[in-house]
């Protein structure tokens, strides 16, 4: 068969994985989750070494796409530190609230990539954190499915 015809793979046989999305929204970010930040990049950059004498293409595609993703959050990210003494719910507090049916909930306010809601933390940019973000103490916020009570703020 002529080789005419036949497309050559222009990668080097590595497959080319999609970036990663990044988010429209600043990427602000407490400094813990900066530190975490460069945690990550510190990590890939050690499995990068390991997966170059490893001769792993797909491993150092995997790797490459995810040091894009984390040198574009590094590069964009800033830092914002929680108020010493809030009085309202804002970047990096701890809020505390409590539902109609009871339920006593508590989330510290951070970052998209910080964010664990199991774990306690709520992305800055999610529908929960909006509707507390400028709330005091005693204030009523429609959260989630239900209403809750903002009980205590740190």
């Amino acid at each position: 068969m002529s080789r005419a015809f036949v497309k050559e793979d222009d990668t080097g046989g590595t497959e080319v994985l999609p970036d990663r999305p990044v988010s429209p929204h600043p990427n602000i970010v407490t400094p813990e989750g900066l530190a975490a930040i460069e945690r990550q990049l510190a990590e890939l950059g050690e499995r990068h070494a390991a997966a170059l004498q490893a001769e792993d293409r797909a491993a150092l595609a995997a790797i490459a796409r995810d040091l894009r993703y984390w040198s574009a959050r590094r590069a964009t990210a800033q830092v914002v530190k929680a108020p010493d003494a809030p009085a309202e719910v804002a970047f990096g507090t701890t809020v505390t609230i409590v539902r109609d049916d009871e339920r006593r909930q508590t989330w510290r306010i951070v970052g998209e990539d910080e964010a664990e809601p199991a774990q306690g933390t709520l992305s800055y940019v999610s529908p929960v954190a909006r509707a507390l973000t400028g709330k005091r103490v005693g204030d009523v916020a429609r959260a989630g499915n239900s209403d809750a009570e903002i009980v205590e703020i740190s």
